[in-house]
């Protein structure tokens, strides 16, 4: 049996090999030739946003379990992996579950003051010039059981994190950081591109592992996957897959109002998972201790994070709250004879908002702006631009509010004081 053991090893090394030695566009579409993708999983999966202390907690054993069997950390006394990076109202952890148990996960880390865990070591500068928010994908992790049935988990938790992405988030561009063995499927079935050429042969932020950084724009994916599988199988066709099919596996997260992040972490779970499991809280930087007490600036909050820095880390940070959203408005410039003008809000504040426009729009006069906030929550505004600038023939907009209509302070006063979707179900019942 040894002997067999030890020929079967040799023989797949030798494989791997020869594999390697193959032109990168025949492996890619060796890579592609082996896809199975089920457009109708059983409805033993679900997949959905993890947000009770149960799921999070199966999340993060499951993945500290399969980041210590490939080296990328060191076993934690918690059994868990949990960074700073989940404790952010900016991060969303999906989840696949399989006969009510968790057997998959992955977390979309948008950007936030704290930034992502892979710009320590790679170059966004490219990225960022171009329009459309960032998500760095990260967290990965499928259960042993699962990890040679042909994509059965691998790919509906993909599907389910690109509908979240382009219909939820407000991402446009995803970026990764994974070990080199696994780069090449990335590139040849999601068509990934490289970040640089070069290789991080030591990333801290795994143990140390050496890394590849990536990035995909989702605004051009429908269109590329379109070209390498619209005329495959339909076992085969990501195309279809991704762009066209419904899994009713996936359950829609549930929002009344156009925000786009959705944030679960009660302070009871935030000091479960950072102080009482973990030691994440205590061995964060002064300035990232500075930074929480900013995004986390409610009384119940602030009691359960680390103490606040006694330099003035924290006061040269801006505390001047914004809130993401994605809601479609409209402009009224009848004095300017410019008639109405479609325009996306995609950030507000107590007494303003940012917006971007495919025209421009006249300054220095009054404007009436319709906005809506949720499906069944308009406000009406008087505004005024007061910054403009224009990025890839999309013009973005800062307006500021003469006088917010009551729909508008209700509906930002909310967002000040919850930050999870129960406290602003609690928060925005008066709305009714």
């Amino acid at each position: 049996m040894r002997l067999v053991s030890r020929l079967r090893n040799f023989l797949h090394q030798l494989a791997r090999r020869m594999f390697a030695l193959l032109p990168k566009t025949r492996r890619h579409k060796v890579y592609r030739s082996f896809v199975d993708c089920n457009s109708d999983p059983s409805q033993r999966l679900v997949l959905k946003i993890a947000e009770t202390k149960e799921e999070l907690e199966a999340c993060f054993k499951l993945l500290h379990d399969a980041y210590v069997d490939s080296g990328f950390m060191t076993p934690d006394p918690s059994g868990m992996r949990v960074t700073i990076y989940h404790a952010l109202p900016t991060t969303t952890t999906l989840c696949a579950k399989y006969d009510g148990k968790v057997v998959g996960t992955i977390s979309l880390i948008r950007e936030s003051a704290i930034g992502f865990p892979l710009q320590r070591i790679f170059d966004l500068s490219d990225v960022r010039a171009k329009e459309g928010n960032i998500a760095e994908v990260s967290a990965l992790a499928v259960h042993p059981r699962f990890r040679r049935t042909g994509g059965t988990i691998l790919f509906p938790l993909m599907k389910f994190m690109y509908e979240y992405c382009t219909a939820f988030f407000d991402t446009r561009h995803l970026v990764i950081a994974v070990n080199p063995r696994h780069i090449e499927m990335y590139e040849s079935l999601l068509f990934f591109r490289r970040l640089s050429t070069n290789v991080v042969e030591n990333y801290d932020f795994v143990n140390g592992a050496p890394a590849v950084g990536a990035t995909l724009d989702l605004k051009q994916a429908p269109e590329i996957l379109r070209k390498h599988y619209a005329n495959k199988p339909a076992r085969r066709n990501l195309y279809h897959y991704f762009i066209e099919a419904k899994l009713p596996n996936i359950q829609i997260p549930h929002r009344r109002f156009f925000t786009t992040n959705d944030p679960v972490l009660t302070p009871s779970l935030i000091d479960y998972f950072f102080n009482e499991r973990t030691d994440v809280f205590a061995t964060l930087s002064e300035r990232k201790k500075a930074l929480l007490h900013l995004i986390y600036d409610l009384p119940e909050y602030q009691k359960i994070l680390p103490p606040l820095p006694s330099s003035g880390e924290s006061r040269q940070v801006r505390q001047h709250r914004r809130f993401s959203v994605k809601c479609p408005a409209s402009l009224n410039a009848t004095a300017a004879n410019e008639g109405t003008i479609p325009v996306e809000v995609n950030e507000v504040s107590r007494y303003g908002f940012r917006a971007r426009c495919s025209r421009p729009i006249p300054g220095e006069i009054w404007l009436t702006a319709v906005v809506q906030l949720g499906r069944n929550d308009i406000s009406r505004l008087s505004v005024q631009v007061v910054q403009e600038t224009e990025h890839e023939q999309t013009h973005y907009y800062g307006f500021r509010i003469g006088e917010p209509d009551l729909v508008w302070r209700k509906f930002v006063t909310a967002l000040y004081h919850g930050h999870t979707h129960s406290d602003l179900d609690q928060a925005t019942r008066f709305l009714q």
